[in-house]
């Protein structure tokens, strides 16, 4: 069986953790090298700054590459990946904060209506960036007060100078309508999910017909969406103390090591450690 380690690699370390003095907030702080994560989607929001090196971001308007100095923000659900831009990799810090709390701060300092998200998606503003490694320096250090202050001035600025409503999803065409029964099906039969055909058949539509539709609904694929969800799902198994051989059971992978694959590549550290950081808190210091 595979380890539930992270991967044997000298030269690359994560940590992916929550802090209780900050509720909504996942933290990543990591140096990759040869890791690339696949395509996939988050809930919430995501916010990072590289500190050295380059990473790669792929988008669905291209690539973007975040250089020290720059600012990523990625809306919910918007599907993306990520690789080195450069052979010795990136070493960066990354913000999740959830949909709530950053609606929570926009509605104090912004005069945005409906849901705010971001206009850009990089940016050169190299004191937002040093605020973003501020956050994580607090965090890490149990200094509540900072963390949270230091946060919330971030994603305030973040919103004041780059910020926008995000639009309103329009009544769905009959291709987004048979998109969203499909995903629906799969959420419904996640660990026994039908074939593409059998999908389509049930829908009335053809294989064909339905990847075009899922993907432009979604951004992805049918079978690369559900291993999102799948990970998705076992993040919050995980987070309620569920252990991982369990998990992936429970949301249709084969085995651990097959969880351990497709999390690691999605989340950036094994689902085992992630679990440990959900149940130990403990400070460290900064690398």
């Amino acid at each position: 069986m595979e380890s539930d380690a992270a991967p044997d690699r000298k030269d690359e370390w994560a940590r992916h953790w929550q802090y209780p003095g900050v509720p909504g907030l996942d933290l990543l702080r990591a140096r990759y090298v040869r890791h690339s994560f696949t395509r996939h989607t988050h809930e919430g929001f995501v916010l990072g700054a590289v500190r050295r090196g380059i990473e790669d971001v792929l988008m669905p308007e291209g690539t973007i590459r975040a250089r020290p100095g720059t600012v990523v923000m990625i809306n919910p659900e918007v599907p993306h990946s990520a690789r080195a831009g450069v052979p010795e990799g990136w070493v960066y810090s990354t913000l999740y904060p959830s949909s709530g709390l950053v609606a929570t701060i926009a509605e104090d300092v912004t005069t945005l209506r409906g849901t705010a998200g971001f206009a850009e998606t990089i940016v050169e503003d190299p004191d937002t960036a040093r605020l973003v490694h501020e956050v994580h320096r607090a965090a890490e250090e149990g200094n509540a007060l900072a963390a949270d202050s230091v946060l919330r001035m971030t994603v305030a600025r973040l919103l004041r100078r780059h910020g926008r409503s995000l639009p309103a999803r329009p009544p769905l065409a009959s291709g987004a309508r048979t998109a969203a029964l499909a995903r629906q099906l799969l959420e419904e039969r996640m660990a026994d999910p039908p074939s593409l055909e059998e999908l389509a058949q049930e829908l009335g539509t053809s294989p064909f017909a339905l990847l075009r539709a899922f993907k432009a609904a979604y951004g992805l694929p049918p079978h690369t969406w559900l291993t999102d969800a799948r990970v998705r799902r076992a993040r919050h198994l995980l987070d309620a103390g569920t252990a991982p051989a369990e998990a992936a059971v429970a949301v249709g992978f084969a085995d651990q090591p097959h969880l351990n694959r497709h999390f690691t590549r999605i989340v950036g550290v094994p689902p085992g450690a992630y679990r440990r950081e959900r149940t130990v808190v403990r400070p460290t210091s900064a690398r």
